[in-house]
């Protein structure tokens, strides 16, 4: 069953198992999902005449946020999909020569594989936090919590696809592949400081 038609229990209780898959890539993208879920709602409340000045942005931004909303979603599953084959490959026999070779080629590339969806997460999480930002601005502030709250998933969610690529970077011995990860994990700092700044204001409007 795909994750996101699973029971929230279901799915830690999967997450909770001894098995390589789900876990923290799963997570982290599931940590996204909800960010961009929260902005959804936000946006949502700040519809009517009071706010009609900010519709054609608030429209867009409901339409951005569900669509990385399932886009992340899709990329839990990924990631867990990616570490059950990874898991796969480093089952296959190495009784000879060819099988080695095969397996090592199978680890490899399963390896990269895995490093993908966890990359991705950062830029999806880059993409909410960007939005939360906009939304901060205009939104409803009798919802604005929740917007901090959505910039703080996000957060989350890039710092913790963030170890999850630099653990499978330790073992990419492809060039290219490596260069790649290394850039998208590169992006998780800016992401990281640009949510703490939105739930800085946030907490500063709710303090006023």
């Amino acid at each position: 069953m795909p994750i996101g038609d699973e029971k929230i229990g279901d799915f830690l209780d999967r997450l909770a198992e001894r098995g390589p898959a789900p876990g923290g890539g799963a997570a982290a993208a599931l940590h996204a999902a909800q960010g961009a879920a929260l902005l959804g709602m936000v946006a949502r409340y700040t519809t009517g005449e009071e706010y009609a000045e900010h519709q054609v942005t608030i429209g867009r931004i409901i339409t951005e946020v569900d669509e990385l909303r399932g886009i992340a979603l899709r990329l839990a599953e990924a990631d867990a999909d990616a570490f059950a084959a990874m898991a796969g490959a480093y089952r296959l026999p190495k009784s000879t020569e060819g099988e080695k070779a095969s397996r090592s080629a199978a680890i490899a590339q399963a390896l990269i594989n895995a490093a993908w969806p966890p990359a991705q997460v950062i830029s999806v999480a880059g993409m909410v936090v960007d939005l939360a930002k906009a939304l901060a601005a205009i939104g409803n502030r009798n919802v604005i919590s929740d917007v901090a709250a959505g910039a703080e998933a996000a957060r989350a969610a890039a710092a913790t696809a963030r170890v999850n690529v630099e653990i499978n970077l330790a073992s990419i011995t492809d060039e290219q592949a490596s260069l790649e990860m290394i850039a998208a994990a590169g992006k998780a700092d800016a992401i990281i400081a640009r949510a703490e700044q939105i739930t800085a204001a946030v907490r500063e409007q709710i303090r006023a």
